[in-house]
């Protein structure tokens, strides 16, 4: 089979390569980048070699077909260091292990006994707005779901504990806003970011590690996902996770369990704001499902618009906005030869406004997802969870928490963006509303009983 280098892609400074631009504004770069060099091109990272690929059959390649030979580069891991060995970093057998282990915390019957803690909370959330205040949607959206996760997975509501986490995350995540942080500062340097970022990681160790001591003494089962970890065993040898693999996992699942999905909520009261045709009849399906009564797991299903426009929220604006993988050894792909060592780039943000797969692209039209629309497309046209054996393994907890926190807001409530509140996107480790989300509230009239 005849085989060739990879395209060159943007030309880049001869020292620190295409890092300028990437660091300015990285899904201009992304995007402008694949419209202009194709399905597959190079570019430099500093001193490192990288690759873009902007073509489902590609994706496919790197997530699922040679998932072997494509791992998390020890830069991407250095930029999650704070979660030690969980399964947002580890690779191999181990990996296999611990999603082994921590995949029953996720079957259907034990996230459906979340779901009245996710519409709790968020009804408490609301009873504290008011008829006509201006508020900061991401900072709401953040702190709900902090306290869904927190219960979920501690089994109370650690509100001090929690201040304190959500404080060294902000460090973590500022770090991670700069990619030269990563390819060309070396952790040991004493930069303020990376002494802000080791002493979050501090923070972070002194407050999870006491919460697991102190279950592990008292030995109780609360049915809460820390009291599975603690005491799931291995199938083959019988062992259990030590002290370390808790914490990793214990952080890994509630950086993954409310980052994302405040900032899918976040960008679906965004997109919401300024269509209001999709608000008024998604108010409609909630007045037919709901009436005056707050949604419940068995509503999911008959809530399918709702559901469709959280899927298109997380089309246009994905919190997982990007996928990086390293290649271990020389391969080919796409009939190109990819060196050992090459970083390889995947963008959902490019990936879910390719007008090859989707009409309109640029558009906020919910109703594109009927007709089974999604099973129709290549699977990596639209993987806002990401794909292969490392498919995010909250992804049904996301969708229907995601699913109720609107339904219970919505049919309340309808959110205004504040005129002269600048959007702005910053692509951290997920897609965040740099100077958060002022939006005023409207309370919508309860229907008479």
């Amino acid at each position: 089979m005849y085989t060739s280098q990879v395209p060159l892609g943007p030309k880049g400074h001869f020292l620190v390569g295409n890092l300028p631009e990437i660091n300015r504004d990285v899904l201009t770069f992304f995007t402008e980048s694949a419209r202009k060099y194709g399905d597959i091109f190079r570019f430099d990272l500093g001193p490192f070699p990288a690759m873009m690929i902007n073509h489902p059959d590609l994706i496919g390649q790197v997530l699922v077909t040679q998932q072997p030979n494509f791992v998390k580069s020890n830069v991407y891991r250095r930029g999650l260091r704070f979660l030690g060995n969980g399964l947002l970093n580890s690779e191999g057998q181990f990996w296999q292990r611990q999603r082994r282990l921590v995949q029953p915390a996720f079957h259907l019957e034990r996230i459906a006994a979340y779901a009245d803690v996710m519409v709790s909370y968020t009804n408490q959330l609301v009873e504290q707005w008011q008829n006509g205040e201006v508020r900061d949607i991401h900072q709401d959206m953040m702190s709900l779901t902090e306290k869904i996760v927190s219960k979920t997975l501690f089994g109370f509501d650690i509100r001090n504990e929690v201040f304190g986490v959500q404080r060294a995350l902000d460090a973590v995540m500022d770090f991670n806003n700069q990619l030269s942080n990563q390819y060309l500062l070396p952790s040991w340097i004493p930069t303020p970011s990376n002494f802000r970022y080791e002493r979050a990681t501090k923070q972070l160790n002194i407050i999870v590690y006491k919460i697991i001591n102190e279950r592990r003494e008292s030995g109780k089962d609360i049915g809460d996902l820390l009291s599975l970890l603690l005491k799931v065993r291995d199938e083959d040898n019988g062992t259990g996770m030590t002290d370390r693999q808790v914490r990793d996992e214990v952080m890994t699942l509630f950086l993954a369990g409310h980052e994302t999905t405040a900032n899918a909520m976040t960008w679906t009261w965004f997109l919401l704001s300024q269509h209001p045709q999709v608000q008024a009849k998604l108010h409609s399906e909630l007045k037919t499902v709901l009436g005056n009564r707050i949604p419940t797991f068995s509503d999911i299903h008959s809530l399918s618009y709702t559901q469709k426009v959280v899927m298109e929220a997380m089309r246009l604006y994905p919190p997982a906005w990007a996928i990086s993988r390293v290649s271990l050894q020389n391969c080919v792909l796409g009939g190109h030869n990819i060196k050992a060592g090459t970083t390889v780039f995947i963008s959902q943000w490019v990936m879910h406004r390719d007008s090859r797969f989707f009409e309109n692209p640029s558009v906020f039209e919910p109703e594109r997802w009927e007709n089974n629309l999604q099973k129709k497309l290549p699977t990596f046209a639209y993987f806002p969870f990401g794909g292969g054996s490392r498919i995010c393994i909250g992804k049904s907890f996301a969708m229907m928490e995601a699913t109720l926190l609107l339904a219970t807001i919505a049919r309340l409530w309808s959110l205004t963006l504040q005129p002269d509140h600048p959007v702005v996107l910053q692509p951290s480790l997920t897609l965040r509303p740099k100077h958060g989300l002022k939006m005023q509230l409207s309370k919508i009239p309860v229907l008479a009983a």
